[in-house]
């Protein structure tokens, strides 16, 4: 176990908040000198299981108090998905079926063991301690906690202001969440900025009940690929964790100049000391596509390891370095009465490659589309296509036509 200086060092780098730093200090000095693992959670609501590089920013802050000794449980929230948690939201959140906590929490169990350590991580559901609370230790927990405190919540402000109806039961959600960091024991809780509420409850709570209280970390939310709005499928602007590894090199090459420190900090282990002397690279002139080139090959290695990271470094530099036309690249299927240009184009839409014929139109305009590397033109649209010809779309999307 590294020394507590040390271990700050690491749990600092890229936090957007900590509550509370000389407690946290007291904490690593205790455990380093009793060798004693502190214990971490982190709680995931089982309703969106499909995971992007923005939801990995606090797995990979677990994944580094994990290798510097320390416990991590992630606590998958079984019986508060039941309910609904109106997380910033203007109405209450659907709560979930028996089936579909079950389903989304496995989900959720095979994706965060591509950040965590399977071996070293404990995975617990809250309905093991909330289902057995009869109705005197839930009004007992209740009567910790005043309405007051509970409206203090920006979304229950809101709707309360607007009239707009707050079931008694949202009430129950941060005192439950709370509780599992009681039942656990916590001495950390990580979460992104929207659980503030809910994870700085579970200090009260465990303050109330005769526990020391637990340190809050929280994370920023990480911007995607338009590096303006935070990553998000629905934005078009995300890296997945599960894309193929030449996908995941290329997008994270689209990273903007601005972010590259902030994505070396929030989605790879690198230590503080290699990122400060990137931060003296970076001011001193060097050309921020090479550091990119090299973030791409960390974020792809930690997910696809080091033989596809590899591959896909070589399909990158192949196909947009060189200008040359990569040799594994994803093959189309066409049917031979719809094999121009233009009957291609609803195929393109229904695949992810181009979001409306407007777009392809625009591309073709601006010079950005190539048969054979050969540009087309409007005139082109009902061109036939053979087999083997191959579509550049754009800079960086290939496609190889099959009949």
């Amino acid at each position: 176990m590294l020394e507590p200086k040390e271990q700050m060092r690491i749990i600092m780098k890229g936090i957007e908040n900590l509550v509370n730093e000389e407690e946290l200090r007291s904490k690593l000095e205790h455990s380093y000198q009793d060798k004693k693992p502190l214990h971490v959670k982190l709680g995931l609501d089982p309703s969106a299981p499909d995971i992007h590089l923005g939801h990995t920013v606090v797995l990979r802050k677990m994944k580094q108090l994990q290798d510097l000794g320390h416990m991590v449980t992630i606590v998958i929230g079984d019986f508060t998905g039941r309910i609904g948690d109106p997380t910033g939201k203007s109405k209450g959140r659907v709560a979930l079926s028996d089936e579909q906590v079950r389903e989304n929490a496995a989900t959720y169990c095979e994706q965060i063991f591509k950040v965590l350590d399977k071996e070293k991580t404990e995975v617990r559901f809250n309905s093991e301690w909330l289902s057995k609370l009869n109705f005197e230790e839930v009004i007992r927990l209740a009567s910790t906690i005043t309405v007051a405190r509970i409206l203090e919540r920006d979304d229950f402000q809101k709707r309360y202001q607007h009239q707009i109806p707050i079931g008694l039961h949202e009430f129950f959600y941060p005192l439950m969440q709370a509780y599992d960091s009681v039942a656990l024991k916590a001495d950390i809780e990580l979460g992104g900025r929207d659980q503030t509420f809910n994870i700085l409850m579970g200090r009260t709570l465990q303050k109330a009940l005769g526990q020391k209280q637990q340190i809050a970390i929280f994370m920023p939310i990480l911007e995607g690929l338009d590096g303006i709005e935070k990553m998000s499928k629905s934005l078009g602007n995300y890296i997945g964790i599960d894309e193929p590894a030449e996908v995941m090199f290329k997008k994270v090459m689209e990273v903007p100049d601005n972010l590259i420190i902030r994505y070396f900090e929030l989605v790879t282990d690198v230590h503080p000391d290699e990122i400060d002397q990137i931060k003296i690279e970076l001011a001193d002139g060097k050309n921020p596509r090479d550091i990119k080139y090299h973030l791409a090959q960390i974020i792809t290695r930690l997910y696809h390891g080091e033989e596809d990271t590899i591959k896909a470094m070589e399909y990158y530099d192949t196909a947009f370095s060189k200008k040359a036309i990569p040799e594994n690249i994803p093959e189309l299927i066409i049917d031979l009465e719809k094999d121009t240009i233009k009957d291609l184009i609803p195929e393109l839409i229904k695949l992810g490659i181009i979001k409306s014929k407007s777009e392809f139109i625009r591309l073709i305009k601006q010079n950005g589309v190539q048969v054979d590397g050969e540009k087309l033109y409007i005139d082109d649209l009902d061109r036939v296509l053979i087999c083997n010809d191959v579509l550049k779309i754009g800079k960086k999307k290939f496609i190889r036509i099959i009949k």
